[in-house]
């Protein structure tokens, strides 16, 4: 059937002028129904048009479509495919945690382009005018929905994908690699026996091989992993030598790296035929390659793909494998579920990986089979090969998951309680009747009921009853006689920052505290459930007791060395024994900090929050306590700050006053200077007048003053506080803008009184501004 006979009005969408036999089996349903839709088909079938079918009809009706793709790096790649909606007159937008929201494109786009864990923050937030588009959405076409069984990430699809459809209704449209169980999936989502879709291998576009191949590991890992190298090359030579391409998936960047530049040398050893040395063309666009790694191997035909190179160089070695110039590529798991780069033959060198946050994990059976489904070049190849290599203990495992596939299980249970407090935090679930209601919208309730044994469907409502108590009992949820439901302050937060319970509790109980300190702050990060995992190797021991020295802490293992790098961090002096698992930590405690700031703001007020933003900021830009103010300004990074505080300017009001000259004298170019003070006159520069407050006062006498706290440049929310021989007598919060009144009393007692007014900034990494006044009582 042709395209242009079919969907005549967005012939030009498709990147192909004829559906194929699956395209052509679901158009009706997809195009002639309003019926939810669920669709599995084998790797490289082309399921990619039915979601662009299910977007043509929702958009010929007038409606929104949002496209939910497992990521980021997909979503990219949607925005550039389908500039063909943009040339017929649709708008196409990405919303992704890296860029920034503008509430109006999204507003208006037709097509939406979004992973799940946006999604999901998306539809928490729905009655905000940012993300009220949202429930604007007619059509959801949800890719990969096999992501269902991913840990971590399972959960958070399946309560998003509930919550939309509560939310707003939107016509359901699942797409998935092949999947024993589609029947529990279709319905979950409603999806009738017409509209359920499962496409065999006989569907597959080129023939797949798949096979095992083992090895004896041994005492050193660093070895193990040139026994698997070694048995890759094996596997993928045969094809290397009749032209073939072949891609090898390691578990990490730095494998990547590691293992092309290995194999460059074993390929020549082999005198394997392969690599464009004598094409002069070739050879010249390599050299404008950054990474010099692969500038070195490319012409070698060697490669290696990962998300840590630039996009330049990334775009040319995916358009140079596409073409056949690059024969053997080395990647992580991350290309399996992006870029469509199909090879003959497909090896996965590693089925284990290290986690900064989880030690060492096996490999999730979803992404063995998405990346063994690459295997195969339409066009090209009549079979494709796949290899898992791995220890002997694992080959019954993967010769059972390749032989039956893996059911999609929930994981929903994972974190129910999270999930719960969630809902009811959002106002989506009010009573206990709502939340049996939203039990029986999630695949779990859907799957308890499938797998009995395994879930225990009698149990599931008592289970989400006991979970709901326990949330009250820890103080995540009110209830009231009419057995109503309601999130606290402590649920909102908790919700808000997707937090571990148990983390939210700590962050409670610490800022509730009378005094936080620095020590407290990070203790209390590293404490965090969050990190759990976390795992302290026999070789960064040493490197973390270094850090850590004398301090007084009872953090032991993983969090003892969070710990390490968060104080190694602030000062920007992580040593290098800790720097491999140190960036991802440190992301991770940065966003526990601002929660940790939330939670200071909400509970202890706004010196207490102010600390907190300056931690997190010494965290983030590893500058000094007497730079940290700086890094407010924009356009000042951590040398600068750094640069500028050791010559004495340590506030934007400092920056202000030394003026250009100045700034250019210590080290700025005069641009910059320029720009950098025209930034630090936007923040507020605090004066406090005292008026005619008395500097004596006779014993026994009162007398209510007056101060004045006045901003001369720029405007923030403060909060000033006022005591007299350090005892608070007066707080207030305001957002200042010009001058605010504070009243004071004066009150001559036994001994002489000194008067201090200190202006914090919660939402800022400015230091207080703290000015005194002393009374002599006579």
């Amino acid at each position: 059937m042709k395209v242009a006979e079919a969907i005549p009005e967005f012939a030009d969408a498709f990147g192909f002028e004829e559906f194929n036999r699956m395209q052509r089996e679901a158009l009706p349903v997809i195009l002639e129904t309003d019926d939810n839709v669920v669709a599995s088909a084998p790797t490289a079938a082309g399921k990619t048009a039915l979601a662009e079918l299910a977007i043509c009809r929702c958009l010929r009706d007038g409606g929104t479509a949002l496209f939910m793709a497992p990521m980021r790096a997909l979503t990219n790649e949607k925005e550039a495919e389908w500039d063909r909606f943009e040339e017929l007159g649709y708008s196409v937008y990405v919303v992704t945690g890296e860029r920034d929201l503008n509430p109006r494109r999204a507003e208006r786009a037709d097509i939406l382009v979004m992973t799940p864990e946006k999604t999901d923050s998306a539809t928490r937030k729905h009655d905000s005018p940012r993300y009220s588009f949202i429930t604007d959405v007619d059509c959801v076409v949800i890719d990969e929905v096999h992501l269902l069984d991913s840990e971590g990430r399972g959960g958070v699809l399946e309560v998003t994908i509930s919550r939309l459809r509560r939310l707003c209704a939107p016509r359901t449209v699942a797409l998935s690699a092949t999947m024993p169980n589609i029947d529990d999936v279709a319905g979950w989502l409603d999806a009738p026996p017409e509209a359920t879709f499962e496409f065999g291998e006989a569907y597959r576009p080129v023939e797949l091989h798949t096979d095992v191949q083992t090895y004896s590991h041994g005492d050193n890992a660093f070895a193990d992993k040139y026994r698997r190298l070694y048995s890759a090359l094996d596997k993928v030579e045969p094809h290397l030598r009749e032209e073939g391409q072949a891609i090898v998936f390691v578990s990490s960047r730095q494998d990547a790296v590691r293992a092309a530049a290995k194999a460059r040398d074993e390929i020549a050893d082999r005198d394997i035929p392969m690599g464009a040395r004598g094409d002069y063309e070739f050879h010249n666009d390599a050299t404008k390659l950054k990474n010099d790694s692969l500038r070195k191997g490319a012409p070698d035909g060697v490669a290696f793909h990962h998300a840590g190179l630039g996009k330049d160089d990334r775009n040319r070695i995916e358009e140079w494998f596409k073409h056949g110039t690059i024969q053997l590529l080395f990647s992580t798991s991350t290309l399996a579920w992006g870029v469509n780069l199909p090879a003959r033959c497909v090896v996965i060198r590693d089925t284990k990986y290290h986690d900064p946050l989880e030690g060492e994990v096996d490999i999730s059976p979803l992404d063995i089979l998405q990346m063994l489904g690459r295997a195969g070049r339409p066009d090209y190849d009549d079979v494709g090969y796949g290899w898992v290599i791995c220890d002997r203990e694992d080959a019954d495992k993967y010769r059972r998951l390749l032989r039956d596939g893996k059911e999609i299980e929930s994981r929903l249970a994972d974190d129910l309680d999270a999930h719960l407090n969630a809902e009811i935090a959002l106002g989506t679930i009010r009573d206990l009747d709502d939340v049996m209601d939203w039990l029986e919208t999630t695949f779990y309730y859907q799957r308890a009921h499938a797998n009995p044994e395994a879930y225990d469907p009698e149990g599931l409502r008592e289970r989400v009853r006991s979970t709901l108590e326990t949330l009250v009992e820890r103080g995540f949820v009110d209830t009231d006689s009419d057995l109503g439901v309601e999130g606290t302050q402590l649920g909102r937060l908790a919700s808000n920052f997707y937090l571990r319970l148990s983390t939210a509790v700590g962050f409670a109980d610490l800022v509730e505290r009378d005094r936080l300190s620095v020590d407290a702050v990070l203790d209390a990060v590293a404490r965090a459930e969050e990190f759990d995992s976390v795992s302290a190797r026999q070789a960064e021991t040493d490197a973390i007791d270094e850090v850590l020295g004398d301090t007084d802490t009872d953090l032991e293992n993983g969090h003892r060395k969070v710990l390490a790098i968060l104080q190694a961090s602030m000062d920007d002096r992580v040593p290098s024994g800790l720097r491999s698992d140190a960036w991802v930590i440190k992301q991770n405690a940065l966003r526990l900090l601002a929660a940790l700031h939330a939670f200071a703001d909400r509970f202890a007020g706004p010196r207490a929050a102010n600390l907190v933003r300056r931690i997190e900021a010494r965290v983030e830009h590893g500058v000094s306590r007497e730079a940290v103010g700086l890094t407010a300004i924009d356009g000042v990074g951590a040398g600068r700050a750094e640069t500028l505080a050791t010559g004495g300017l340590t506030t934007p009001g400092d920056l202000v006053a030394a003026g250009v000259d100045e700034l250019t004298r210590a080290g700025l170019t005069a641009g910059v200077a320029e720009r950098v003070a025209d930034a630090a006159s936007e923040l507020p520069r605090i004066a406090v007048e005292w008026g005619d407050f008395p500097t004596s006062i006779a014993r026994g006498d009162n007398e209510m003053c007056e101060i004045t706290v006045r901003t001369t440049a720029g405007s923030a929310a403060v909060g000033i506080r006022v005591t007299v021989n350090g005892v608070e007598m007066n707080e207030k919060r305001c957002y200042l803008s010009d001058e605010t009144a504070v009243p004071v009393g004066v009150f001559g007692a036994d001994e002489d009184l000194e008067f201090t007014v200190e202006v914090t900034f919660p939402e800022l990494s400015l230091p207080p501004v703290r000015a005194s006044r002393s009374v002599t009582v006579e």
